[in-house]
Order: structure tokens, then sequence, then C-alpha cells
């Protein structure tokens, strides 16, 4: 790990997303004591916890292989935590009632563990780990197990349920969670803040929505598999103007990393691929392109298609299916008229 910085507010889902290696699993072992760091501190709740043993920071945790008793029924797994606590019966039995109900399980309580599904299964290991109400969830990958049919449909419910979660266990502040994946979608799905991690370093810190429009490095545009990157120089500015090759694009950027536009300063930059809009001969538009579409591919709502022009690489595009319906044949040319502020500027780490 390289000088992480990371603050979570009470009650909110913070999402580390970054590809296998990238050190987003040992920031959550060393956040729940299970991995010594080398330096820094680790405070929660203003309470000093860095060398506070594992057991004793009051944390729960959901690992991806669930780890389940196999021969305890579903309410003898989640009672579990709250048996090693010295709970009284009456308390178990009330709060293993509250956590299905809240995880969508109620009367498996006897049900065998062998007897559940995937997704039911991770259920019973989100209920054994909110119910003895920890002052923070820890998820490692939770859904990785599942297929993406499953896991398209648990992704809601996940983060509908660690927002329910605080009211349900007696903390109205919140149920503040971390929460580890490799999965674009279901970061976005389930972040309040996401914070995206490559080779032990943030990237790049922010809500889904900034993150997703405004991706801030080399890396997080492309981890996000956004392909439209072109190396610019400012031609103008008052509005911006950029030159990459012979296109001159106009932009409605104020700054440039932070840092105020210069003539000639050059960078990179993303073209969003929402950026264009089909446009007919003649049209008045800013920014407007001509190339030859070479490649298009049915996406469900929308069609992404490969426009070959005068500059590598080929831009690729996204367009809803109202207007994919009048893209010409593969292989005609066409013009398009990119959108000033769908260009981003993007930092080389």
């Amino acid at each position: 790990m390289h000088q992480v910085e990371l603050a979570l507010q009470v009650g909110e889902i913070g999402v580390l997303l970054g590809p296998s290696g990238c050190g987003k699993t040992t920031l959550l072992r060393i956040i729940a004591g299970l991995t010594v760091p080398d330096n820094g501190r680790i405070h929660l709740n203003d309470q000093d916890i860095t060398n506070q043993p594992a057991h004793q920071r009051g944390l729960g945790m959901v690992f991806q292989e669930y780890a389940l008793f196999p021969h305890k029924n579903v309410f003898q797994n989640v009672a579990f935590g709250l048996l090693m606590l010295n709970w009284q019966p009456a308390e178990i039995q009330n709060r293993v009632g509250q956590v299905l109900e809240l995880v969508g399980l109620s009367g498996f309580g006897q049900r065998p563990i062998h007897e559940l599904s995937g997704g039911e299964q991770q259920r019973v290991a989100l209920a054994r780990s909110l119910a003895p109400a920890p002052r923070l969830i820890l998820l490692d990958e939770p859904l990785g197990a599942l297929d993406r049919a499953l896991r398209e449909r648990l992704m809601l419910d996940l983060r509908q349920i660690l927002k329910d979660a605080g009211n349900v266990l007696g903390r109205p502040e919140g149920m503040t969670a971390v929460y580890v994946t490799h999965d674009q979608a279901e970061a976005f799905a389930i972040a309040d803040k996401l914070v995206v991690m490559n080779n032990g370093r943030i990237e790049q810190t922010g809500s889904p929505q900034t993150v997703y429009r405004r991706p801030a490095t080399l890396f997080v545009a492309r981890f996000l598999g956004m392909e439209n990157i072109f190396e610019a120089r400012v031609i103008a500015t008052n509005p911006a103007v950029l030159e990459i090759g012979d296109w001159g694009l106009e932009t409605d950027l104020l700054t440039i990393n932070h840092l105020p536009l210069t003539i000639n300063h050059s960078s990179f930059f993303l073209i969003r691929p929402e950026a264009a809009r089909l446009i007919k001969p003649g049209t008045k538009a800013a920014n407007i392109l001509n190339g030859r579409l070479i490649q298009h591919s049915f996406r469900g709502r929308y069609q992404l298609i490969t426009i070959e022009t005068s500059h590598q690489p080929p831009l690729r595009l996204k367009f809803e299916l109202e207007t994919a319906v009048t893209l010409p044949p593969i292989g005609q040319t066409i013009q398009l008229a990119i959108d000033p502020g769908a260009i981003v500027p993007l930092e080389s780490g």
C-alpha cells in the first residue's frame, strides 16, 4: 500500500474497486485487523484501533465463500456470534428474527444450510455479520461466487439491506460499510463513495456518478472501459479549444487538472462514449467530425458503434436505440457532433 488516505462518514457505503492485485483486499484486511500496517493509523469513531486485536474491534465481515457451518441450520449460523458474546436466549431469538427479516429470509430459521441456494446462503452470511450490530461491516467480494443473473438481483437488495440495517439494529446513524469488488456494475449499484485502486494506490475517490462521468486518470478511464483517449494541445481559451491532429474541439473546460488553462498545454483527454449525436450533412453544430462506420454491437437498450476517423484509436460510442436505427450501413460515412461538455481531461497516473 502507498500513502492511502480514506475516510467514510457514519452510515456511508464505501466501495473499493479495482483489478485483482491492486491492494483492495489488503486494505480491507488492515481495517479488519487481520494484516498489520507498516505505518499509518486507523481510526473508527475517533478511536485509534491500529493496534487493537481483530476480535476487539467490533466489526462484521462477509466473505465470498460464505464461511457458514454446514452442520448448523440457518438460525444456529446467525446466532453463533451472539452466543460468543454471551447474549441471553430471548435476546438471541429476537435479534435472529430481526436480521432474517431484514435480509428477506423470514421463516428460514430451521432450514439446513445445504438446502439453500447460493444467494440464500450469502444472505445468511450477511445476517450473521449484522446480528451483533457491528460498528463497521466489511464485505470482501460477497457476490463473487454467484452467477451474473443472481448478482444483478442481489446487488440492489444488498445496498437496501445495509441502508435499512441501522434502524433495525439500533444504530439510527446508519450502518457503515467497506465493500470490495472488481465488478464495475456492482460497485456503481452499491456505493455511496467509490474508491478506485491501482497498484496499492487510490486513483480516484468520489460518488459513483462523478467517477463515471469525470474519471480523473488514464487508469480510471481505461478500467471503466472508456477507450476514446487522445493526447491534445490547448490552442485557445474562453472557450477552450483542443487540437487533436486536424481536429479542433471546443470544450467547456475552465481548468485542466485543477490548473488554469494555458495555450500550448498538452494533456490526455477522454471523449466520453455518450458524447456524440448523429447529424445530417449541412447541420450547424459545434465539433463536427466525419468518419466511417466500421462496427456496431447490439447491447440491449443501446448500440456500441466504432467509427474510423482521421486519428487513432477509432472512436467507440454509445447510441440509444432510437438513434441507432438511423445509423448508416457498415462501411458508409457518418457525421457526428461531439458535446463540448463530454470532453474530460485526464491525469497520467
